[in-house]
């Protein structure tokens, strides 16, 4: 699963995926639209209900903070393919 969440200028993109050893994994990617400005952080979860947890924590933070939700798919899907590819990019900076 893939959100991401945008301001004008900002951006947050959540992915929870399994990993090759079954492990749920909570990765946060942010920063400037446009710029190579941001950081991303990943978090090894308990159980996907934890990560899903963080996903609603989260969720409640961007909308107090004015971020709106402008994606939420699937990782598999043809734009969940697109933001793993950008977040990709982010992990070698």
């Amino acid at each position: 699963m893939i959100v991401r969440w945008e301001t004008d200028h900002d951006y947050v993109l959540v992915h929870i995926h399994q990993d090759m050893l079954g492990d749920w994994i909570f990765s946060r990617a942010w920063g400037q639209i446009g710029t190579q400005f941001g950081g991303l952080k990943h978090q090894l979860a308990d159980t996907l209900a934890q990560a899903h947890m963080w996903l609603e924590d989260e969720t409640t933070i961007q909308a107090s903070r004015g971020f709106r939700k402008v994606l939420e798919v699937a990782d598999n899907s043809p734009e969940g393919q697109e933001a793993m590819r950008q977040l990709s990019l982010l992990d070698t900076v």
